[in-house]
């Protein structure tokens, strides 16, 4: 072999060239591994994937729509953001104005609000189906549990979202929430009290639960997701009926 031609190899296998030139189909096992670990979009997905899991059925792609609701309420929450002061001499007014003056305003708002929803019902859903399907069950119950702390974060977002609006509705329904948490055993009084920013109801309440809403619980979802997607692809895939 020339010194042309064990250039031209070793540029060929360098990792600077398979990253930038299509590489050969791989054809066998091992190269199939290589080509799924090595992808940086590919390599969140197991190397194989059973049957089931790319059939069409009537739970198909629960949990990623789910996902795909948390991405939609990101893109219009942070568009929400640029119009709306957590103030409560001003957040109502906002509401209005958001629907009524800013460009797609309306549409964002109930984008945002319909999606909350949705989201919340898509992943009840999901966990009825990982239930119904006992795919919580070993060696997945590790991501059951991760799948529950998701649902709380999921129902602890939208009820925290309830209160912007700073209507009505929202201070009864902090006032319903804020008095169950009073009643915990033995540290009742102080959540009520962490959660209110005070002794009642105040603008304290309002900001706190803003900075809840749109940073602490989607940093932990965030968080809590990621390992969610990690322990999928490490338990072999989508499960189906064990």
């Amino acid at each position: 072999m020339s010194f042309l031609e064990r250039v031209d190899q070793t540029i060929r296998r360098s990792p600077v060239w398979r990253s930038l030139f299509r590489q050969p189909y791989p054809r066998d096992e091992r190269s199939r591994a290589y080509a799924v670990m090595n992808n940086v979009f590919l390599h969140i997905h197991p190397v194989r994937v059973r049957q089931h899991a790319v059939k069409f059925a009537y739970t198909f792609c629960l949990g990623g729509l789910s996902f795909f609701l948390f991405l939609v309420l990101t893109v219009t929450g942070v568009y929400l953001m640029f119009f709306y002061v957590p103030s409560a001499t001003l957040a109502y007014t906002n509401i209005l104005e958001i629907q009524s003056q800013v460009t797609f305003g309306l549409l964002t708002r109930n984008v945002h609000r319909w999606g909350a929803h949705l989201m919340v019902f898509f992943v009840f859903l999901h966990m009825m189906r990982v239930f119904y399907h006992g795919a919580y069950k070993p060696p997945r119950e590790f991501n059951w549990v991760i799948g529950v702390i998701l649902l709380t974060l999921t129902l602890l977002l939208s009820f925290t979202g309830y209160l912007l609006p700073w209507d009505q509705l929202s201070l009864w329904a902090v006032a319903v929430g804020t008095n169950m948490m009073g009643y915990t055993p033995v540290f009742g009084t102080q959540v009520r009290f962490v959660l209110l920013g005070g002794a009642e109801i105040s603008t304290d309440t309002l900001l706190r639960w803003y900075v809840l809403h749109v940073l602490f619980f989607p940093f932990i979802i965030v968080i809590f997701m990621a390992i969610h997607f990690w322990r999928v692809r490490k338990d072999g895939g989508i499960s189906g009926p064990l």
